[in-house]
């Protein structure tokens, strides 16, 4: 799934594209991706005419802002794309729906498993998507502080691995950069969030800011799906520490990288160096 860095990576791109063009026409070829309002043609109405005025991101939700009020939300889950083309270019045959915009361009959203969720409403009323009501501050944002970290962890018995996937607890971190900060701040998935110390959560708060740093700066994490707001992949799997990399040496000691299922999820680690 898109995390943070890949959605900002798009936002960044898309914003340059589409930001002051008008919604010339609307096509939807999947109509159950559409969750709000729940009838297509009503979802069409609301965005067609409209003027992008501004491309924003909370969270993995990308937030197009249009004249009048609306807001177009747009959640890519597992295999979204959301990308520009120039008239005359191949169709994609993931395509499930299509914005017609002036001169020629189109910003289309594709999806092969299908699993993206498009929504159309006020923006006044953002907060009937629950994923965006309560979303918790995101790395790099000064809401996100040590402080605010330090007092989340030292509350909660589960593990550290779980306690940072939830989008409620911290917006926009995903699997690949929870492991990845795990690794650098050098903190075992499977441990206890409230067992780590001071100095632990400080490394671990260090490491976040610079995993998302470093994952915006290189265009995102590409394995499969993931294309930037050009149809581009991503570069910052040529950089991972251990996400992927079950079997291969750890960059800091040599020792080979594990996988296990924590938290529910594939969590790959050093077993040296996060003992």
């Amino acid at each position: 799934m898109p995390e943070l860095p890949e959605v900002e990576t798009i936002k960044r791109i898309l914003s340059g594209r589409v930001t002051g063009k008008k919604i010339l026409a609307v096509n939807v070829f999947l109509p159950r991706l559409i969750k709000w309002p729940v009838e297509v043609g009503e979802f069409v109405n609301i965005v067609e005419g409209r003027e992008i005025v501004n491309v924003d991101r909370r969270g993995k939700y990308l937030l197009l802002q249009l004249t009048g009020g609306v807001c177009l939300v747009i959640h890519l889950r597992m295999t979204g794309r959301l990308f520009t083309a120039e008239a005359g270019s191949p169709p994609d045959k993931y395509a499930r729906v299509i914005f017609q915009l002036e001169d020629g361009l189109s910003l289309i959203f594709a999806d092969s498993r299908t699993l993206g969720v498009l929504y159309a409403l006020k923006e006044s009323e953002l907060n009937r998507i629950p994923g965006l009501a309560n979303l918790g501050p995101e790395p790099l944002a000064g809401e996100f502080s040590f402080g605010y970290l330090k007092n989340i962890i030292s509350k909660r018995r589960g593990t550290i691995k779980g306690l940072l996937l939830d989008q409620r607890i911290i917006g926009g971190l995903g699997n690949i950069y929870v492991d990845e900060s795990l690794s650098l701040a050098g903190i075992y998935p499977g441990r206890s969030a409230c067992s780590l110390n001071d100095l632990e959560i400080e490394r671990l708060y260090s490491a976040i800011n610079s995993v998302i740093t470093d994952g915006i700066n290189h265009g995102g994490t590409t394995f499969r799906d993931y294309r930037d707001g050009d149809g581009k992949p991503g570069r910052h799997q040529n950089y991972l520490r251990v996400y992927g990399r079950t079997g291969k040496p750890c960059p800091e000691c040599g020792t080979a990288i594990v996988k296990e299922v924590i938290a529910g999820r594939g969590t790959h680690y050093c077993p040296h160096c996060q003992h």
